[in-house]
């Protein structure tokens, strides 16, 4: 092993001396010369994929076509995370899987009890993204970009067939949290590497847009699992379950594939030493003959400021002084609490349970109003605005206000309809606001110096306050009865006139305890 790094070490260290003897100098007026040589930049390994024009290919394609591969595969990575937010909202309450999973029925469970049970099965997920998160931070320079989203994608493979196979009577309920943990750790490689991998890859006029495209794909993939749950409940055996979980193994294969033949991030070769190959993908990026003066200077920009960049220590998040590190950080790490704590999360995992169970409609509707509600919220997220904080925060309040006042006791049952459109223009007001900032706010708030730092404490408190809002909204709902009124009042049986006059005789009441209106029936 000691001799494989060895030569592993001067290979790189040759790689190094090699680009910066052919690296542009800069002479006594400032201007940069290049040493006189035939040689220009590092030297191309034998068998390199060129096209006619010399420039080097990542499957097939360079320029343009290869920045609009590399944004396909990283929105598999986000279609997942949103496809895993969704899918079990259509899953938790249904029959089918309560017959395999009974700790979630609350015919033998209680009401509230199985409420808890249907949460933790859920949010257990978000345990398993946050420590995906916290591995990226601590050892995903060290492996690499492709590594890790490539390692990520086998685990998350790995913890969906974990949760298909669990059967009743066999530890079910155990193998499926295990299954669930598994799988947010995949997710959360994931999602801490995918943003990274796009934007180091990504032309610097084109990286707001790839941060667009990630947050649009999280709701598209939230809109394709309510679709296929709502297709798949029309089954009455544990396929209902079971297939809409296997289907986020396409996108994780799709993955992988695209993996395989994708460059990595150029700016991690270089930090590595891996000068020919991050030189490489800077050709094809750009796109440009692989020892053109373009592409020599672009990856000795890059390696200039690896070079002189400050070393980051975690300890500078907690100072302030001129640069305000530890302000910025609270600033940026406070979006994500805001976010999940406005209740986007509560909507996006539980909806479908909250159209059945607390807004009186019947199980096909409330799959039917999830599956609308996805797509609404995916066509909202395409959308973008200025001051998007402030209209985001009046608009999802507006709507949240509009539910309240539906829901006010004594109101015709008819008005629940009034909540379930707050619902809709609450989901669509987060979908092009919300959304999206939390994620790129961070990052534009904090200095080089401490970014990377901050950024991952912004992504852990993400999840921690995900898992708190997945966690505690069904006990909330189950223990708040205050809103059972639509339902009890649409399946309470109506008595006849006879029926009550009957009652009325069995408790012993007089008529001057009677009420007018069943004088007036007795009478008649």
């Amino acid at each position: 092993m000691s001799l494989v790094n060895d030569k592993q070490r001067t290979k790189e260290a040759a790689e190094k001396r090699e680009f910066a003897h052919s690296s542009p100098t800069p002479s006594r007026d400032g201007a940069m010369n290049r040493k006189k040589s035939t040689f220009q930049g590092a030297t191309m390994a034998e068998g390199t994929a060129i096209d006619a024009s010399g420039v080097p290919t990542y499957m097939g394609t360079s320029g343009d076509k290869l920045g609009a591969l590399i944004t396909i595969c990283a929105s598999m990575g986000f279609i997942l995370f949103g496809y895993d937010q969704g899918v079990m909202s259509g899953i938790i309450s249904a029959p089918q899987f309560i017959r395999v999973f009974p700790a979630c029925d609350p015919a033998q469970q209680g009401t509230y009890k199985a409420s808890v049970l249907q949460a933790f099965y859920v949010a257990i997920y978000e345990i398993g993204c946050l420590g995906g998160a916290i591995f990226a931070l601590m050892f995903g320079d060290r492996l690499g970009r492709r590594k890790m989203m490539f390692t990520g994608a086998i685990i998350l493979i790995l913890g969906v067939i974990i949760q298909i196979t669990a059967f009743r009577g066999s530890w079910a309920g155990g193998q499926f949290i295990i299954g669930r943990i598994v799988t947010g750790l995949g997710t959360g490689f994931e999602t801490s590497t995918i943003p990274t991998w796009h934007a180091e890859c990504a032309k610097a006029h084109s990286r707001g847009f790839a941060v667009f495209i990630e947050a649009a794909m999280i709701s598209t993939g939230t809109m394709i699992s309510y679709w296929v749950d709502l297709g798949f409940s029309y089954l009455d055996s544990s396929v209902s379950w079971r297939v809409p979980i296997a289907l986020q193994c396409i996108f994780a294969i799709g993955l992988i594939i695209m993996l395989i033949w994708l460059p990595e991030s150029p700016r991690w070769l270089i930090s590595k030493g891996h000068m020919v190959e991050g030189q490489r993908v800077v050709a094809a990026l750009d796109p440009a003959p692989f020892d053109s003066e373009t592409v020599i200077l672009q990856t000795k920009v890059i390696h200039d400021s690896l070079e002189g960049q400050l070393r980051q220590r975690k300890r500078d998040l907690i100072t302030n002084g001129p640069t305000q590190h530890f302000r910025r950080m609270l600033l940026g790490s406070s979006s994500q609490l805001f976010q999940q704590i406005g209740g986007c999360n509560a909507v996006i995992y539980f909806s479908t349970p909250i159209f059945e169970e607390y807004l009186g409609q019947s199980r096909n509707m409330a799959l039917i109003l999830g599956s609308v509600l996805a797509t609404v919220y995916a066509l909202s997220a395409c959308i973008s605005f200025p001051l998007l904080y402030f209209i985001g925060t009046i608009g999802q309040a507006l709507s949240m206000f509009l539910i309240m006042a539906c829901l006010i006791p004594g109101k015709d049952s008819n008005a629940v309809n009034g909540a379930v459109v707050g619902i809709f223009l609450f989901l669509t007001f987060f979908g092009f606001t919300w959304l999206e900032l939390p994620w790129l706010y961070p990052a534009e708030i904090n200095p080089l110096k401490t970014r990377t730092n901050a950024n991952a404490v912004s992504t852990i408190n993400n999840w921690l306050w995900n898992f708190t809002v997945v966690m505690f909204t069904p006990p909330f709902l189950a223990s708040s009865a205050k809103v059972w009124y639509v339902k009890m009042a649409k399946e309470m049986p109506r008595l006849s006139g006879a029926e009550i006059e009957g009652e009325w005789r069995r408790l012993g009441l007089s008529d001057e305890d009677r009420p007018q209106s069943a004088i007036g029936d007795n009478v008649a």
